[in-house]
């Protein structure tokens, strides 16, 4: 009997040691291949491609990361490499280019996803990206569902609750409603945005007030981020009568979901919204067609037309009144003009505002920027 039991042990042992082999690639002998090497001022890719005969290098850093890629050459052990200079202090995505075919980095770890895509990351330190890494006081994530009677689905949200909500039963917070772009989901502002560190940061230095915040998935067809693999239902984006459906299942329904479920002050002064590109329209509609719920409006890298709808709506903000109006773009975002527009669309309704104009485009590295920008200024 005993022999039998140190023969299932050594058994067990072996198909750990396997486990174990097959994480390791059976790297046993090899020299480790290190991507990416930052030393000083510069910083060096390597992919070791065996049978590849042309390997590039492609980078969100590039003046135009849909296209610009640069040659690795081929080294030892054929492991391709390039070095280039350090960019400026900046989270940035990168993919190899083996024979046409995009791959992601092996030897890292840090990914993000982008919708559908999976990309490797780069964080260069500097002042811009302190508040990007992870903090002593961190707060948790959860992904609760509601179920939308508007929508007609089960779905799932994204919130974050800040340091000490679990041990402060008593305490209660403000809400932030955070919205991603088209092609983002639930998760778009914790992977891409970086958003639980920023809040981290913020709230652990004393430079924001401790709150909640909920990113909800502005796709009103989807249960949930594509990862998940659940169906989507029929939405007829072209319908007028769909045109709003999310913002109202937003504000009648995740709101008051919140309220419910979450320790929240439930006032107006105590509620903030904010979205990037598609999510910044969404800011717009949800603070326009009910001024009455949100003292806080930050629509960023988005615009809207002057109109008459668009007159009475900032009139009715204006009218029920609000602490905050904070507008931003990059100075070469596609949006950029409707952002100007809407600049002065809030002039000529008499709406005290900030329009927050960055450097560049329509891009994650603005919207990060931004977040770390007005979260401060929130529930003051």
């Amino acid at each position: 009997m005993k022999r039998i039991t140190a023969i299932i042990v050594s058994l067990l042992m072996a198909v750990g040691a396997l486990s174990a082999q097959e994480l390791s690639n059976f790297a046993w002998g090899r020299k480790p291949v290190l991507s990416p090497e930052i030393q000083n001022d510069s910083v060096t890719f390597r992919l070791k491609a065996d049978y590849a005969t042309v390997v590039k290098l492609s980078g969100s850093w590039m003046p135009n990361p849909w296209g610009d890629t640069i040659d690795m050459t081929r080294g030892e052990n054929n492991v391709w490499e390039v070095t280039i200079p350090l960019p400026e202090p900046e989270i940035y995505t990168y993919n190899f280019v083996a024979d046409g075919v995009s791959v992601n980095d092996p030897q890292n770890v840090m990914v993000q996803r982008d919708g559908s895509r999976y990309l490797s990351m780069l964080l260069v330190d500097g002042e811009r990206t302190e508040n990007y890494k992870s903090a002593e006081q961190r707060g948790t994530i959860s992904h609760p569902w509601y179920d939308s009677k508007i929508l007609g689905i089960n779905r799932r949200l994204t919130v974050y609750t800040p340091y000490g909500y679990e041990t402060n039963p008593k305490a209660k917070y403000p809400v932030l409603y955070l919205l991603h772009g088209a092609g983002g989901d639930e998760e778009a502002w914790l992977s891409m945005g970086r958003m639980a560190q920023i809040l981290d940061n913020l709230i652990e230095k004393g430079l924001a007030k401790p709150m909640i915040v909920v990113m909800p998935n502005g796709n009103p067809n989807q249960q949930a981020a594509q990862t998940f693999g659940l169906p989507t239902t029929e939405y007829d984006w072209r319908n007028p009568e769909n045109r709003n459906l999310y913002v109202k299942s937003l504000v009648e329904e995740i709101v008051p979901f919140i309220e419910k479920n979450y320790r929240t002050v439930a006032k107006k002064s105590h509620r903030a919204i904010a979205g990037l590109s598609m999510g910044g329209g969404h800011t717009i509609a949800a603070s326009g067609m009910y001024p009455d719920t949100f003292d806080y409006i930050c629509p960023l890298s988005m615009g809207a037309h002057k109109s008459d709808e668009l007159s009475a709506q900032l009139q009715g903000i204006k009218k029920a009144g609000y602490k905050l109006y904070w507008l931003a773009c990059g100075n070469t975002d596609f949006l950029f003009d409707q952002a100007n527009e809407l600049d002065e669309a809030l002039t000529e309704n008499g709406l005290e505002h900030t329009y927050y104009v960055s450097e560049g485009g329509h891009v994650w590295a603005n919207w990060r920027l931004y977040l770390n920008t007005f979260a401060p200024l929130l529930f003051k």
